[in-house]
């Protein structure tokens, strides 16, 4: 073979190899790849910038979402229905019971105020107040009794379970002991819990109504503690004396700021007391000097300015002396 051909073949070998190194070498080495990631780097500022504020303000639509569904559970948890506000107080009636209850305190008021004063007005004003002020008012007296209870006992019933647990008992033995052994009204409470798990509730979801029948904080730990617990495991022994701590300090807490804030209360319960008590004082003495304040005009009107100023007065002192722990 001719020497021309071989140097031309062996030419045209060398050209097609680099043709195809050319046009392939970049997609094997990855330096295309490398090449589209530094174009979309130096892509403007300010287009990546406006994608991150679109970014920011999908999640700030997501978390406003989420915050808006929490609020409305909780809204509706809170609007109690009668039956639900009965139970909480701790009371065995019914819907019929509470109903009559009101009738008899409504009637009871009325015919009290107009025996007092003889004005069918006032009889008017207690009937009212009898039928839709003291019931409720009964209902709430009773509930923060109970949950006061409640709160005290609670943190006992917890050691219960700790001690319990450290010892090799389950927890459905140590809810047992709780629910014939302690106090009212965590008693009640504990076998209404353990009387759920015997129809075929869950444990967190039989303990989860605890916070619906006993809303305060000391329940809903604890709801809270024992889901967690179930979920991902631990030392439930722990955990539980470190909520028990956690519980007694805040009962601590509230002792000390209520022994705090004593000397305020009672100032502000003579600072209120002190005018009734001077116009008793004043009518028993001399009656005709002050009986000028409910016979005249300007009494009547002179009473009903200084009774709304005192109630002011009064709602004022108990929210700066009130405290929620």
């Amino acid at each position: 073979m001719d020497l021309s051909v071989v140097a031309v073949i062996l030419l045209a070998t060398i050209a097609a190899g680099g043709v195809t190194y050319a046009l392939f070498y970049p997609m094997l080495s990855g330096q295309a790849r490398a090449e589209k990631r530094r174009k979309e780097f130096a892509a403007p500022v300010a287009a990546r910038v406006m994608d991150r504020d679109a970014q920011a303000r999908v999640k700030r639509g997501q978390i406003a979402q989420s915050l808006k569904d929490i609020e409305s559970r909780e809204n509706a948890r809170n609007k109690l229905t009668l039956d639900q506000r009965i139970q909480q107080a701790g009371l065995s009636w019914d819907r019929k019971r509470y109903y009559i209850f009101s009738a008899v305190m409504a009637v009871g008021t009325a015919l009290l105020l107009f025996v007092l004063s003889a004005n069918s007005i006032l009889a008017l004003v207690g009937l009212f107040i009898g039928a839709l002020g003291i019931p409720p008012w009964f209902l709430q007296h009773c509930r923060n009794r109970r949950l006061k209870k409640f709160g005290n006992e609670f943190p006992n019933a917890i050691d219960v379970i700790t001690r319990g647990i450290k010892a090799g008992l389950p927890l459905n033995d140590c809810l047992r002991i709780i629910a014939t052994e302690s106090a009212e009204p965590v008693k009640t409470e504990f076998r209404l819990i353990i009387e759920s798990q015997t129809l075929g509730l869950p444990l967190t979801e039989a303990i989860g109504k605890l916070y619906e029948r006993m809303p305060c904080a000391e329940s809903n730990f604890f709801g809270i503690v024992l889901a967690i617990q179930q979920k991902t495991g631990g030392n439930l022994s722990e955990t539980l004396s470190n909520l028990s701590r956690v519980i007694r300090d805040r009962r601590k807490m509230r002792d000390k700021i209520q022994a705090v804030s004593m000397e305020a209360k009672a100032s502000a319960g003579i600072i209120a007391c002190l005018p009734p008590s001077v116009a008793a004082m004043v009518y028993l003495t001399s009656p005709r000097y002050i009986e000028l304040l409910w016979i005249t005009q300007a009494g009547k009107f002179a009473l009903v300015g200084c009774a709304i100023w005192m109630l002011m007065g009064v709602l004022v002192m108990r929210k700066m002396i009130n405290f929620n722990i």
